[in-house]
């Protein structure tokens, strides 16, 4: 069975500022977009089978600039749903809620459109998408990539690995890296993360 791959998109002004970003569709910086490039030889290291990305156009574009522009859209790789943090830094939320803690506690109900996700929620798609990622893998020799955002992808990792979706926030994740999901003895474990293609050289 071939490795999953976890690529969380590059920089764009709101993971600059540290605003959640979920539906907010904005681009790439400038060096977002070469973050993106800079991708493309640390996978090709891999034979990928299938890649996948999140509608968002963050996404979409770091797939693309890293040579996937063929990457499958599925919702179920958009970013965790923020509600009334939409926008919001946590620095922010601890200004009422000093002790908030999304991968514990959630967010604040938002707009009927975009209420927000609990933890559960959210663990309860990345288990739809893991079940998608394991038909890939059965169907199509190589590697799976998944293009997409921060907390899901932590949340994503924690689920592989059978821990619960709050356990996602043993896995920090920055702008424009690779993480590979892997097994040992027929058990999921991590073998590499955090990536970038500077620290390899």
């Amino acid at each position: 069975m071939g490795d999953l791959l976890l690529v969380r998109h590059g920089e764009t002004e709101w993971s600059l500022s540290g605003q959640h970003t979920s539906w907010t569709d904005i681009p790439l910086t400038d060096n977002g977009r070469e973050q993106a490039r800079s991708l493309a030889p640390l996978i090709s290291r891999f034979r990928i089978g299938a890649a996948f990305t999140s509608p968002r156009q963050r996404s979409r574009e770091t797939a693309e600039l890293a040579g996937f522009g063929d990457a499958r859209v599925d919702p179920d790789l958009s970013e965790w749903e923020y509600g009334a943090y939409e926008g919001v830094t946590t620095v922010e939320i601890h200004r009422t809620r000093p002790d908030w803690y999304l991968f514990t506690d959630g967010v604040a109900l938002g707009p009927p459109e975009h209420p927000g996700e609990s933890p559960k929620q959210v663990g309860e798609r990345a288990d739809r998408m893991l079940a998608k990622v394991d038909a890939a893998l059965a169907d199509n020799e190589g590697s799976v990539v998944l293009f997409a955002h921060s907390h899901f992808l932590r949340v994503l990792a924690a689920r592989r690995l059978g821990l619960p979706p709050s356990g996602g926030s043993m896995f920090l994740l920055a702008t424009g890296t690779v993480s590979r999901l892997s097994t040992e003895h027929r058990r999921h474990v991590v073998a590499s993360w955090n990536l970038r293609p500077q620290l390899l050289k």
